[in-house]
């Protein structure tokens, strides 16, 4: 269900006023007129059903409430995820490949997104690259979110250095002690399973993708030095934002169908 994301919370009557190309992409792209309703996701997390009041001179005016009959606005409250968080680590690739991986990771609801450099890595951003590569990016998880309706809010950091993520990585573990970090590798570096990894439903599952050419030894190492489970993908050799969505998927997978297929006693 395509749903709308709200720049910021309705006022204390519940209304809205959306101009620019908020107001295009409502009015004009999606045409929808006053008295239509339209589904929206609040800043922080819940959902509100959005009445339009008007469209003149370029803003339109709306009220949320709870459904079509009443006149309630929904408890703003986030939206219990059915399954733990899933976080991308993922080394910078060449081109506009990272613009996908950043849409299809925010239609797959992965909570946040961190990209840095790795030795192989062929962008190596200067001044005020990383930044504006970072704005991209937003608009493009907002984009993806209304389209797919994903109710999970996807965070994305600035570009990172390698060894900022393992900083990030060590201080995340003395908060979150039920994290786990699987590093996908096209070699096989130690015997393991997906669903072995997965089993006591870990949170969050930290993924580790690499760019085009993977992780050098030296990464590779000192991301399992850090704890990382290693995995391997398979025999095929994958394009990188192909990785990066067949380890969403997979752990997603898994994750959702862990009561189905976990041994019991």
């Amino acid at each position: 269900m395509k749903r709308f994301l709200l720049p910021s919370l309705p006022d204390g009557d519940g209304r809205i006023s959306l101009s620019g190309s908020d107001y295009h992409y409502l009015a004009r792209v999606r045409r929808l007129s006053v008295g239509e309703f339209f589904d929206a996701f609040l800043p922080g997390g819940g959902t509100c059903r959005v009445r339009i009041v008007s469209t003149d001179g370029g803003i339109l005016r709306g009220e949320c409430t709870g459904a079509e009959d009443d006149r309630v606005v929904r408890k703003l409250v986030s939206e219990p995820s059915p399954f733990p968080s899933i976080i991308l680590l993922q080394a910078l690739p060449k081109g506009s490949k990272m613009d996908r991986i950043v849409r299809e990771a925010a239609e797959s609801g992965v909570s946040e997104l961190l990209p840095f450099v790795s030795e192989f890595s062929v962008p190596r951003l200067k001044g005020n690259e990383g930044n504006a590569k970072l704005n991209r990016w937003k608009r493009i998880i907002r984009e993806a979110r209304q389209q797919s309706g994903s109710p999970v809010e996807t965070l994305i950091r600035a570009p990172a250095e390698f060894e900022e993520i393992l900083a990030w990585w060590e201080e995340l573990k003395t908060m979150r002690a039920g994290a786990r970090g699987i590093l996908f590798h096209q070699v096989p570096l130690a015997k393991g399973s997906l669903h072995g990894y997965l089993e006591d439903r870990p949170d969050p599952v930290i993924l580790a993708i690499g760019p085009e050419g993977g992780f050098s030894k030296n990464e590779a190492e000192a991301f399992m030095a850090a704890d990382f489970r290693p995995l391997s993908i398979g025999n095929s050799v994958l394009r990188v934002e192909t990785a990066a969505l067949y380890g969403i998927a997979a752990a997603t997978i898994i994750l959702l169908e862990r009561d189905s297929w976990i041994l019991s006693g």
